[in-house]
Protein backbone atom coordinates (compact mmCIF):
# COMPACT_ATOMS: atom_id res chain seq x y z
CA UNK A 1 0.00 0.00 0.00
CA UNK A 2 1.26 3.71 -1.43
CA UNK A 3 0.31 5.07 2.06
CA UNK A 4 2.37 2.63 4.02
CA UNK A 5 5.81 4.46 2.65
CA UNK A 6 5.05 7.64 3.24
CA UNK A 7 6.84 8.93 6.31
CA UNK A 8 5.10 11.89 7.18
CA UNK A 9 1.27 11.25 7.87
CA UNK A 10 -1.42 13.95 9.35
CA UNK A 11 -2.94 12.41 12.68
CA UNK A 12 -6.09 11.94 10.31
CA UNK A 13 -3.93 9.50 8.01
CA UNK A 14 -2.32 7.81 11.18
CA UNK A 15 -5.78 6.72 12.60
CA UNK A 16 -7.41 5.47 9.39
CA UNK A 17 -4.16 3.82 8.68
CA UNK A 18 -4.60 1.88 12.25
CA UNK A 19 -8.28 1.56 12.04
CA UNK A 20 -7.95 -0.47 8.56
CA UNK A 21 -5.05 -2.78 9.36
CA UNK A 22 -4.52 -4.98 12.04
CA UNK A 23 -1.32 -6.15 10.93
CA UNK A 24 1.52 -3.72 10.07
CA UNK A 25 4.84 -3.73 8.73
CA UNK A 26 7.54 -2.65 12.02
CA UNK A 27 9.35 -0.28 10.73
CA UNK A 28 5.73 1.99 10.50
CA UNK A 29 5.38 0.74 13.62
CA UNK A 30 8.17 2.23 14.82
CA UNK A 31 8.24 5.86 13.19
CA UNK A 32 3.95 5.78 14.39
CA UNK A 33 5.46 5.14 18.56
CA UNK A 34 8.13 7.44 17.74
CA UNK A 35 5.40 10.38 16.63
CA UNK A 36 4.99 12.28 19.81
CA UNK A 37 1.28 14.04 18.79
CA UNK A 38 -1.04 12.92 21.41
CA UNK A 39 -3.68 12.27 18.84
CA UNK A 40 -1.10 9.38 16.25
CA UNK A 41 0.04 8.00 20.36
CA UNK A 42 -4.00 7.73 21.53
CA UNK A 43 -4.65 5.88 17.96
CA UNK A 44 -2.07 3.57 18.32
CA UNK A 45 -2.55 2.43 21.81
CA UNK A 46 -6.48 1.46 20.81
CA UNK A 47 -4.62 -0.28 18.11
CA UNK A 48 -2.15 -2.30 19.76
CA UNK A 49 -5.03 -2.98 22.36
CA UNK A 50 -7.08 -4.25 19.44
CA UNK A 51 -4.32 -6.29 17.87
CA UNK A 52 -3.47 -7.89 21.59
CA UNK A 53 -7.40 -8.85 21.71
CA UNK A 54 -6.99 -10.35 18.36
CA UNK A 55 -4.10 -12.38 19.32
CA UNK A 56 -5.62 -13.82 22.44
CA UNK A 57 -8.75 -14.55 20.33
CA UNK A 58 -6.02 -16.79 17.99
CA UNK A 59 -4.03 -18.46 20.47
CA UNK A 60 -7.82 -19.59 22.02
CA UNK A 61 -9.25 -20.38 18.60
CA UNK A 62 -6.31 -22.88 18.26
CA UNK A 63 -6.31 -23.69 22.01
CA UNK A 64 -9.80 -25.31 20.94
CA UNK A 65 -9.21 -26.84 17.54
CA UNK A 66 -6.72 -29.40 19.73
CA UNK A 67 -9.29 -32.59 19.66
CA UNK A 68 -10.36 -31.64 16.09
CA UNK A 69 -6.73 -31.69 14.87
CA UNK A 70 -6.09 -34.79 16.77
CA UNK A 71 -9.28 -36.24 15.24
CA UNK A 72 -7.60 -35.56 12.03
CA UNK A 73 -4.27 -36.68 11.92
CA UNK A 74 -6.01 -40.06 12.01
CA UNK A 75 -7.79 -39.13 8.57
CA UNK A 76 -10.60 -38.42 10.46
CA UNK A 77 -12.92 -35.11 9.32
CA UNK A 78 -16.42 -35.62 9.54
CA UNK A 79 -16.55 -34.78 13.91
CA UNK A 80 -19.72 -34.04 15.11
CA UNK A 81 -19.35 -31.57 18.08
CA UNK A 82 -22.77 -32.14 20.68
CA UNK A 83 -24.14 -30.04 23.12
CA UNK A 84 -27.58 -29.47 25.19
CA UNK A 85 -29.22 -26.50 26.52
CA UNK A 86 -32.26 -26.73 28.97
CA UNK A 87 -31.30 -29.04 31.95
CA UNK A 88 -31.98 -26.73 34.44
CA UNK A 89 -35.05 -24.81 33.70
CA UNK A 90 -38.80 -25.36 34.97
CA UNK A 91 -40.24 -24.71 31.51
CA UNK A 92 -39.62 -25.34 28.23
CA UNK A 93 -37.81 -28.19 26.40
CA UNK A 94 -34.73 -29.73 26.03
CA UNK A 95 -32.52 -28.58 23.02
CA UNK A 96 -29.79 -30.64 21.44
CA UNK A 97 -27.25 -29.64 18.76
CA UNK A 98 -25.20 -31.87 16.56
CA UNK A 99 -22.86 -29.74 14.27
CA UNK A 100 -20.69 -30.53 11.93
CA UNK A 101 -17.70 -27.96 10.80
CA UNK A 102 -15.54 -27.66 7.24
CA UNK A 103 -11.77 -28.31 8.26
CA UNK A 104 -10.66 -24.68 7.61
CA UNK A 105 -13.52 -23.05 9.90
CA UNK A 106 -12.28 -20.42 11.96
CA UNK A 107 -14.77 -17.76 13.87
CA UNK A 108 -12.38 -15.82 16.24
CA UNK A 109 -14.51 -15.56 19.99
CA UNK A 110 -15.93 -18.77 19.36
CA UNK A 111 -16.86 -20.25 22.75
CA UNK A 112 -19.06 -21.53 25.09
CA UNK A 113 -22.67 -19.94 24.12
CA UNK A 114 -23.36 -18.94 27.89
CA UNK A 115 -20.34 -16.54 27.68
CA UNK A 116 -22.09 -14.84 24.77
CA UNK A 117 -24.11 -12.25 24.93
CA UNK A 118 -27.22 -12.38 22.71
CA UNK A 119 -26.22 -10.61 20.04
CA UNK A 120 -23.03 -12.48 19.39
CA UNK A 121 -24.97 -15.68 19.64
CA UNK A 122 -26.80 -14.54 16.89
CA UNK A 123 -24.47 -13.32 14.59
CA UNK A 124 -22.51 -16.26 15.23
CA UNK A 125 -25.24 -18.63 14.59
CA UNK A 126 -25.87 -17.23 11.36
CA UNK A 127 -22.44 -18.19 10.53
CA UNK A 128 -22.19 -21.41 12.14
CA UNK A 129 -25.58 -22.47 9.84
CA UNK A 130 -24.02 -21.01 6.52
CA UNK A 131 -20.69 -22.49 6.97
CA UNK A 132 -20.99 -26.00 8.34
CA UNK A 133 -20.72 -29.07 6.77
CA UNK A 134 -24.27 -30.17 8.59
CA UNK A 135 -26.36 -29.36 11.24
CA UNK A 136 -28.72 -31.63 13.98
CA UNK A 137 -31.16 -30.38 16.40
CA UNK A 138 -33.39 -32.45 18.63
CA UNK A 139 -35.41 -31.36 20.78
CA UNK A 140 -37.48 -33.06 23.87
CA UNK A 141 -40.52 -31.88 25.29
CA UNK A 142 -41.66 -30.93 29.07
CA UNK A 143 -43.87 -33.85 29.07
CA UNK A 144 -41.31 -36.28 27.82
CA UNK A 145 -38.90 -35.02 30.07
CA UNK A 146 -41.21 -35.55 33.43
CA UNK A 147 -41.70 -39.20 31.91
CA UNK A 148 -38.28 -40.46 31.23
CA UNK A 149 -35.91 -37.72 33.83
CA UNK A 150 -33.88 -34.89 32.61
CA UNK A 151 -31.05 -36.93 32.16
CA UNK A 152 -32.56 -39.67 29.67
CA UNK A 153 -34.31 -36.68 28.22
CA UNK A 154 -30.91 -35.32 27.58
CA UNK A 155 -29.54 -38.24 25.78
CA UNK A 156 -32.36 -38.54 23.33
CA UNK A 157 -32.28 -34.78 22.05
CA UNK A 158 -28.49 -35.44 21.58
CA UNK A 159 -29.44 -38.88 19.15
CA UNK A 160 -32.24 -37.02 17.92
CA UNK A 161 -29.70 -34.04 16.92
CA UNK A 162 -27.18 -36.71 15.46
CA UNK A 163 -29.47 -38.60 13.39
CA UNK A 164 -30.87 -35.58 11.79
CA UNK A 165 -27.55 -34.80 10.16
CA UNK A 166 -27.25 -35.10 6.88
CA UNK A 167 -24.02 -37.23 7.01
CA UNK A 168 -23.30 -39.92 9.79
CA UNK A 169 -20.33 -38.39 11.55
CA UNK A 170 -17.40 -40.67 12.09
CA UNK A 171 -16.94 -39.15 15.87
CA UNK A 172 -18.19 -37.43 18.22
CA UNK A 173 -17.24 -35.15 21.00
CA UNK A 174 -19.54 -34.24 23.11
CA UNK A 175 -20.21 -32.02 26.46
CA UNK A 176 -19.56 -33.94 29.18
CA UNK A 177 -22.10 -36.88 28.23
CA UNK A 178 -21.90 -40.68 27.06
CA UNK A 179 -24.39 -41.94 24.61
CA UNK A 180 -25.11 -45.55 23.63
CA UNK A 181 -23.83 -45.58 20.07
CA UNK A 182 -21.54 -47.33 17.66
CA UNK A 183 -19.88 -44.16 16.65
CA UNK A 184 -16.46 -43.33 18.08
CA UNK A 185 -17.07 -40.91 20.83
CA UNK A 186 -15.27 -38.37 23.35
CA UNK A 187 -16.85 -36.94 26.18
CA UNK A 188 -15.41 -33.63 27.27
CA UNK A 189 -16.04 -31.60 30.51
CA UNK A 190 -16.69 -27.90 29.90
CA UNK A 191 -16.68 -29.06 26.35
CA UNK A 192 -18.41 -26.01 25.07
CA UNK A 193 -15.30 -23.72 26.29
CA UNK A 194 -12.30 -26.81 25.13
CA UNK A 195 -13.60 -27.61 21.58
CA UNK A 196 -14.95 -25.23 18.48
CA UNK A 197 -17.12 -28.21 17.42
CA UNK A 198 -18.91 -28.39 21.09
CA UNK A 199 -18.99 -24.41 21.17
CA UNK A 200 -20.52 -24.15 17.72
CA UNK A 201 -23.35 -26.97 18.64
CA UNK A 202 -23.85 -24.69 22.01
CA UNK A 203 -24.61 -21.81 20.22
CA UNK A 204 -26.94 -23.68 17.68
CA UNK A 205 -28.93 -25.05 20.38
CA UNK A 206 -29.20 -21.94 22.84
CA UNK A 207 -30.59 -20.18 20.08
CA UNK A 208 -32.83 -22.43 18.64
CA UNK A 209 -34.16 -22.75 22.30
CA UNK A 210 -34.14 -19.38 23.15
CA UNK A 211 -36.45 -18.80 20.17
CA UNK A 212 -38.89 -21.35 21.00
CA UNK A 213 -39.14 -19.80 24.31
CA UNK A 214 -39.72 -16.32 23.08
CA UNK A 215 -42.12 -17.85 20.14
CA UNK A 216 -43.83 -19.44 23.87
CA UNK A 217 -43.97 -16.01 25.30
CA UNK A 218 -45.98 -14.14 22.84
CA UNK A 219 -48.91 -17.11 23.18
CA UNK A 220 -48.84 -17.21 27.23
CA UNK A 221 -46.83 -13.35 27.81
CA UNK A 222 -47.94 -13.42 31.41
CA UNK A 223 -45.04 -16.06 32.46
CA UNK A 224 -42.02 -13.95 30.71
CA UNK A 225 -40.85 -16.75 29.01
CA UNK A 226 -38.86 -14.63 26.43
CA UNK A 227 -37.11 -13.22 29.33
CA UNK A 228 -35.91 -16.04 31.77
CA UNK A 229 -36.11 -18.55 29.08
CA UNK A 230 -37.95 -20.99 31.66
CA UNK A 231 -35.25 -20.71 34.45
CA UNK A 232 -36.85 -20.44 37.81
CA UNK A 233 -36.28 -16.86 38.44
CA UNK A 234 -38.32 -14.93 40.96
CA UNK A 235 -40.56 -13.18 38.17
CA UNK A 236 -41.14 -16.47 36.91
CA UNK A 237 -42.43 -18.75 40.34
CA UNK A 238 -44.78 -15.15 40.74
CA UNK A 239 -46.29 -15.61 37.67
CA UNK A 240 -46.82 -19.36 38.63
CA UNK A 241 -48.37 -18.38 41.72
CA UNK A 242 -50.31 -16.35 40.13
CA UNK A 243 -51.67 -17.96 36.85
CA UNK A 244 -51.00 -21.40 37.71
CA UNK A 245 -48.67 -24.15 34.98
CA UNK A 246 -49.05 -24.71 31.69
CA UNK A 247 -48.38 -27.71 29.55
CA UNK A 248 -44.72 -26.18 28.99
CA UNK A 249 -43.95 -26.76 32.91
CA UNK A 250 -42.08 -29.77 34.01
CA UNK A 251 -44.28 -31.08 36.96
CA UNK A 252 -40.96 -33.71 38.07
CA UNK A 253 -39.11 -30.16 38.83
CA UNK A 254 -39.75 -29.88 42.58
CA UNK A 255 -40.42 -25.91 42.53
CA UNK A 256 -43.41 -26.88 39.90
CA UNK A 257 -44.11 -30.46 41.93
CA UNK A 258 -44.37 -28.52 44.96
CA UNK A 259 -47.10 -26.02 43.77
CA UNK A 260 -50.84 -26.48 43.56
CA UNK A 261 -51.61 -28.10 40.11
CA UNK A 262 -55.31 -27.22 39.98
CA UNK A 263 -54.87 -24.21 38.14
CA UNK A 264 -53.37 -25.51 35.06
CA UNK A 265 -54.32 -23.56 32.18
CA UNK A 266 -53.71 -26.51 29.34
Amino acid sequence: MGELTKVNLSIKEVEQLLEENCMICDSIIEKIKADNRKGVQKAFLKWEKKREKEQLLEENFQEMLKYEQQLRMRKISLIAGIDEVGRGPLAGPVVAAAVILPENFKLLGLTDSKKLNKKNRETFYETITTEAVSIGIGVVSAEEIDRVNIYEATKIAMQQAINELSVTPEHLLIDAMQLPTTIEQTSIIKGDSKSISIAASSIIAKVTRDRYMERLAKQLPHYGFDKHMGYGTVEHLNAIDRHGICVEHRKSFAPIRERCFTNTLF
